[in-house]
């Protein structure tokens, strides 16, 4: 029921179904009718033509007793119990009793029809339904003649047939009526389940649309639509083109603000480079924290729109081993190995590549500041994320202390220069994609940044 109520498709196909089968029933029921009627209508039209006969036949001997002068022309009336009989009764009068069967047709053989009292007026034709011979239900007719010229009793004139003559065409009807009917009812079902597929496929090309759309394939609805379809599509773009734009303008106002605040934070720095002393350097050790502070807030602001706005893809080994080059050569003098053990070429990253080299950067970087000989990148893919591991072989992180590290201005050891944003710089961006990043031993007995990002 849940379902027939969510279900487009469901609801038409049982509606259009039900109604196939009403309109089907009704039809049949009609048909049936109709034939019936039909069939019905011949059999008293053949009972009135033997009836007719019958009176044409009929006359009198000279003793005053009636006679049949020929033969009735169907030859099932001289087959005893062949379901079509006549018979002609006296009817009672002020001198003469009432008398059945004083003529018979040969098929009713010692049987004598047992019909309802009844006076019809002369000429009228009455209708029964009476037993006859061998069991079987007769549809009959009557009518009253009184002889010309006599004054005898009124005789009454009586045919009936076996009602099978009706029944049996109607039986033989049915059977390929309901099968007919079957057919037609299973052929429009089967053009019904064949429109519904067809019908509805515009709306599963409009969904696989919108699948691309969220998993940042593509930035807009492509593909032509039914006429019915293609003004929702072309509304959709519309929205999203001004979605677009809209994110585009924010982005830029948040950059004319981190350069409108940089420029008087690079004037101090300078000046206090001018002016050696202890004021100067907690005037520099402070702007380097706000410059990070502007970078962190920006990067967070640009990853929250980016993560929002569709068709936004790059490549991960290009941006990876850019930054790989920069660590190298900034970490030359230490003789640090820094090693990419595995990246696909055709890894993609659902999401603006500057994110990803902030993410990556700091995770390298941090690596780098704390590994004695070596640093490992491992990146792969996992069901529909990317996964990649930052490794070095440095002294670690207790697991108690490793919860810390993520939280703002946190840093492992005071001795090493920084800010502490870096981890929760990468935690935070990982976060507005709807991945994270985990902190754990490394096995080279260092620490291992494991970070899940959206693949593209």
């Amino acid at each position: 029921m849940n379902r027939l109520r969510t279900s487009l498709r469901q609801r038409l196909l049982l509606g259009t179904l039900l109604w196939i089968l009403l309109s089907i029933g009704i039809a049949g029921w009609g048909l049936h009718t109709l034939f019936r009627d039909h069939v019905s209508r011949q059999f008293h039209a053949e009972l009135r033509m033997h009836l007719n006969q019958l009176a044409a036949h009929l006359n009198f001997d000279a003793a005053g007793q009636p006679v049949i002068t020929a033969a009735l022309s169907d030859p099932r009336l001289t087959r005893p119990y062949a379901g079509l009989y006549w018979q002609v009764d006296r009817m009672p009068d002020t001198t003469t009793p009432a008398a059945s069967g004083i003529l018979r047709s040969r098929s009713l053989w010692d049987f004598v029809l047992k019909v309802p009292e009844d006076r019809p007026a002369q000429g009228e034709i009455h209708e029964h339904r009476l037993a006859g011979p061998d069991g079987q239900m007769l549809g009959m007719i009557e009518r009253v003649l009184r002889p010309e010229n006599s004054d005898g009793p009124a005789l009454r004139l009586i045919v009936a047939a076996n009602e099978s003559l009706i029944n049996e065409p109607l039986s033989e009807l049915t059977r390929p009526l309901l099968l007919a009917l079957g057919l037609l009812a299973t052929a429009l079902s089967g053009a019904l389940i064949v429109q519904l597929r067809f019908g509805l496929r515009p709306l599963n090309r409009l969904r696989s649309e919108l699948a691309r759309l969220r998993d940042g394939r593509q930035a807009e609805l492509r593909g032509d639509f039914p006429s019915e379809i293609q003004p929702l599509v072309d509304e959709l773009n519309e929205v999203l083109g001004r979605n677009l734009a809209f994110v585009e303008r924010a982005r830029t106002q948040a950059g004319n603000l981190a350069h409108a605040i940089k420029t008087p934070l690079s004037v101090m720095a300078n000046a206090a480079a001018a002016e050696p002393g202890h004021l100067a350097d907690l005037i520099s050790t402070q702007v380097d924290i706000a410059r990070q502070q502007v970078d962190h807030h920006l990067a967070r602001a640009r990853a929250a729109a980016a993560a929002q706005l569709p068709g936004q893809s790059c490549l991960l080994r290009p941006a990876l081993e850019g930054l790989l080059r920069v660590m190298r050569r900034l970490h030359e003098a230490r003789g640090l190995h820094i090693e990419l053990l595995a990246c696909d070429d055709t890894l993609v990253f659902r999401g603006e590549a500057q994110d990803i080299q902030e993410m990556l950067g700091n995770l390298l970087d941090n690596a780098c500041k704390w590994a004695t000989s070596c640093v490992t990148v491992h990146c792969r893919l996992t069901d529909r994320d990317l996964s990649l591991e930052v490794c070095d072989d440095g002294p670690g992180i207790p697991e108690n202390e490793i919860s810390r590290l993520l939280q703002r201005g946190t840093r492992a050891d005071e001795a090493i220069p920084g800010s502490g944003l870096g981890l929760a710089i990468v935690d935070d961006l990982a976060r507005l994609y709807g991945g994270a990043l985990t902190l754990a031993q490394a096995d080279s007995g260092g620490l291992r940044a494991a970070l899940r990002l959206p693949a593209g």
